[in-house]
């Protein structure tokens, strides 16, 4: 009898951010141009690898395929976080918000292995120089990110499959901007000491791991720079370091941030702030990075602009 008077819901009230009149439009047009800039950088940054023979490199295609992953989470994330603003609140349906979800998923457990193959192409690179054109070839490079994209489809399933067999009978209220697993097993009347269990595994295997290789790579790196004589040398070897590791450390210490740090005690706009580094300013920030420390993308930069200049004084010059 219990079970059949529960009710379920279908839909979901993702309250977003609350915000007074006075300084909705001010955090709309803010999180519009950051979501502007953050698609026009990281499709920069893909267009100028695929069509620039200098960056035809292991590292450049790995940075492209950064690029493509901070696109998928801004597309996922910020869409909604903008209706939320101006309409106080955004319905969507249970499916849309597991959707929503897995498809955050697959971009944080892509990224998670996309930096471990990064700091492993500088290890060889660095560490093992003569071994480094016979493993990270254009074939070899190829395998290693499609594993990586297929891991992150299959493996991120696993969580909406198993939530969509909770029951869900309310609130069905989110004070969120996005479907996150936790506010998402709040709304669940079901037991879901389950989705903990595999929270904890796949973290265990996609996050501290992959965390784990990547400090030890670095290590090895740091010590290799260190028996370097020259200067010069050591100089140029960090630099071509330190953009990864910016992007390493925003993106571990962001999330750190949020799912590491005790929920006990912490207002709910406070987690929608701690939210907003890694699922916002993340994506934005890595083309950012990569653009303005390496001066392969910097040249590759001015080129494209210059290129674009020329054209556009060309065409004027035709129309008079």
């Amino acid at each position: 009898m219990e079970k059949e008077n529960v009710t379920r819901i279908n839909t979901i009230h993702l309250l977003g951010f609350q915000t007074q009149e006075n300084v909705k439009f001010f955090m709309f047009f803010l999180f519009f141009i950051t979501f502007c800039f953050t698609l026009c950088g990281n499709v920069l940054i893909i267009v100028l690898v695929s069509y620039n023979k200098i960056l035809h490199s292991p590292m450049y295609f790995f940075l492209s395929q950064l690029s493509l992953t901070d696109i998928l989470l801004a597309s996922d994330i910020i869409p909604n976080l903008l209706q939320s603003i101006l309409v106080r609140e955004t319905i969507i349906s249970l499916s849309d918000c597991l959707s929503q979800f897995y498809f955050f998923c697959v971009a944080e457990i892509f990224e998670s292995l996309l930096l471990t193959l990064m700091s492993y192409d500088r290890y060889l690179a660095i560490c093992k120089p003569l071994h480094y054109s016979m493993i990270m070839n254009h074939q070899c490079c190829c395998i290693f990110i499609t594993t990586c994209w297929t891991l992150s489809i299959l493996i991120s399933l696993v969580y909406p499959l198993t939530i969509s067999k909770l029951q869900f009978c309310g609130p069905n209220v989110i004070d969120h901007f996005f479907c996150d697993l936790d506010p998402i097993l709040k709304l669940s009347c079901s037991d879901t000491a389950i989705v903990q269990l595999q929270v904890i595994l796949l973290s265990l295997l996609f996050a501290v791991i992959p965390f784990v290789i990547i400090i030890v790579s670095y290590v090895y790196i740091i010590v290799t720079v260190f028996e370097i004589p020259s200067i010069t040398g050591r100089q140029k070897v960090f630099s071509t370091c330190s953009s990864q590791l910016a992007v390493v450390s925003i993106y571990y210490g962001t999330t750190a941030c949020v799912y590491m740090v005790p929920s006990k005690g912490q207002s709910l706009n406070v987690r929608k702030v701690l939210s907003l580094p890694y699922t916002v300013l993340t994506p934005l920030m890595n083309p950012i990075i990569y653009t303005l420390r390496n001066k392969d993308l910097k040249n590759a930069v001015k080129k494209a602009f210059n290129k674009l200049l020329l054209c556009i004084l060309f065409i004027n010059k035709n129309r008079m």
